[in-house]
């Protein structure tokens, strides 16, 4: 374990399932190179909270838990992928900041993933590297200020639950809590697919008109 996995882990919550963590055979192709350090991580802690919620690790496992999606299930194509087409081709996804922006293995390196427009940004190689990208930048990274702030005004966010801002930020929303609601995720990233789907590949500063159905 190197030193950025290792200070993360350190001060990220116990795991969230007990058990062996488990990854189902058929992600091992999205998972690529980074399969055995993904398992590294799942070993110490199957799944994790830090930064006050804010930044969220899967847990996984074999059997179905109730009170939380774990990582199977969150990358399963009918769950919110599909909702994506094409943008969420390819992505295993194992971490979520505040608002749902999914932290990604594609391609044998790591990306985040934005639910608002589809875009991809690389920020990453390998799991050491991820964990230097969030501890040099969690506010920036994981949304912490504005986790605090809200849990301080209203409550803990629960298992499941991601901020989701009324006015989205690609549309110029505020990033105040005032912007934000409590929203299941999975809810969270199929409304959003639906922005996405509508401002893919259109200019820059082009004046957009959603159709929210």
């Amino acid at each position: 374990m190197h030193d950025y996995l290792e200070k993360l882990l350190s001060i990220s919550s116990q795991s969230l399932l007990p058990g062996k963590p488990y990854i189902e055979h058929r992600y091992t192709a999205l998972l690529g190179g980074l399969n055995d350090e993904i398992h590294k991580v799942l070993n110490i802690r199957n799944g994790f909270y830090a930064f006050e919620s804010a930044l969220h690790f899967f847990s996984a496992t074999e059997e179905s838990h109730k009170e939380t999606i774990d990582i199977n299930e969150w990358n399963r194509d009918d769950l919110w992928k599909k909702e994506y087409g094409d943008l969420a081709d390819s992505l295993f996804c194992f971490a979520e900041d505040l608002f749902g922006c999914q932290f990604c293995i594609k391609d044998g390196e790591i990306y985040l993933f934005d639910p608002e427009t589809g875009e991809l940004e690389q920020i990453a190689n390998d799991f050491e590297g991820w964990a230097r990208v969030i501890l040099n930048d969690c506010d920036f990274m994981t949304g912490f200020p504005l986790a605090h702030e809200w849990q301080v005004k209203h409550n803990k966010i629960p298992d499941g639950k991601r901020l989701i801002p009324k006015k989205l930020f690609v549309l110029g929303g505020d990033f105040s809590i005032d912007n934000l609601y409590l929203s299941d995720a999975v809810q969270g990233m199929k409304y959003r697919a639906d922005i996405a789907s509508q401002i893919r590949n259109l200019p820059d500063d082009t004046e957009i008109k959603l159709t929210v159905e």
